[in-house]
């Protein structure tokens, strides 16, 4: 995309911030995001920086330290609001009946993908859905109640991240009582998963409710049950504590009345 914008045809060692401004203003105009834009910038200047040792080609990778404020100044770029949406209990019931009918609709023939478990699984666990779909039998330790999660997502380390992870409450049952059938504890293919999750939502009209805020409400409960920040790192792997606290923490405040003694 970038390639096909007239900011392609501007020589690396003579870019400027004036540029920048011109290309975040049209595609602005073209109903893009700050955020979005500025991925953009993001991405224009990883390949800048690796330009001149990688390449040998001359660049002013300057000219970014001093546009990006610019930019968020100007409004042009920003980062994305952080999400703080949690299902409540009425649209989680209404989910889970819409989804056992969708589990017992699938025709002879037809993989039989087991929704419920799947759903309350993912919220005691906390795991990204493409986790859930690669557990290994294998890996699953009956005697301490934990399972390996392989190639956990880490921003600095992209594969080899396995992870061990507590099966707490319920989710260890869900895990056992799940048929034998290959070496995959759920071997369901995950987009197809999350279709018939998106499909279920919509014909409900719940708005504005992603697979992935599934974490988020199996973090903000166990911070509500009382785990310490470390213990909840332990179930959803974050390694970068303030951003478990930051972006997967939504707590209820009647919660806190229970706590009240």
């Amino acid at each position: 995309m970038l390639r096909d914008c007239d900011l392609a045809h501007i020589e690396s060692n003579k870019l400027k911030t004036s540029d920048l401004i011109e290309y975040c203003r049209i595609r602005q105009l073209a109903g893009a995001k700050p955020a979005t834009v500025y991925h953009d910038i993001c991405y224009l200047r990883a390949v800048m920086k690796k330009a001149h040792p990688v390449f040998d080609i001359e660049e002013n990778c300057l000219v970014f330290d001093e546009a990006i404020p610019t930019l968020i100044d100007m409004g042009l770029i920003g980062k994305s609001d952080r999400r703080t949406r949690r299902p409540t209990q009425l649209e989680l019931d209404k989910l889970r009946i819409g989804l056992e009918e969708r589990e017992n609709q699938r025709p002879n023939g037809i993989v039989r993908i087991p929704y419920l478990d799947i759903l309350d699984f993912s919220i005691l666990t906390c795991m990204r859905i493409g986790e859930v779909c690669k557990l290994r039998w294998d890996d699953l330790n009956l005697e301490h109640k934990t399972i390996i999660v392989r190639d956990r997502k880490d921003p600095r380390k992209k594969q080899g991240n396995h992870m061990i992870a507590p099966l707490l409450g319920e989710s260890f049952s869900i895990a056992t009582k799940q048929p034998r059938t290959c070496d995959l504890i759920f071997p369901y293919n995950s987009r197809s998963v999350t279709a018939g999750f998106q499909r279920v939502r919509n014909d409900l009209g719940i708005e504005d409710l992603r697979y992935h805020d599934l974490r988020r409400e199996g973090a903000s409960r166990l911070f509500e049950k009382g785990y310490s920040i470390e213990e909840v790192a332990q179930v959803t792997g974050h390694r970068n504590l303030n951003i478990l606290w930051q972006v997967y923490t939504q707590l209820f405040p009647h919660k806190l009345h229970g706590k009240f003694s």
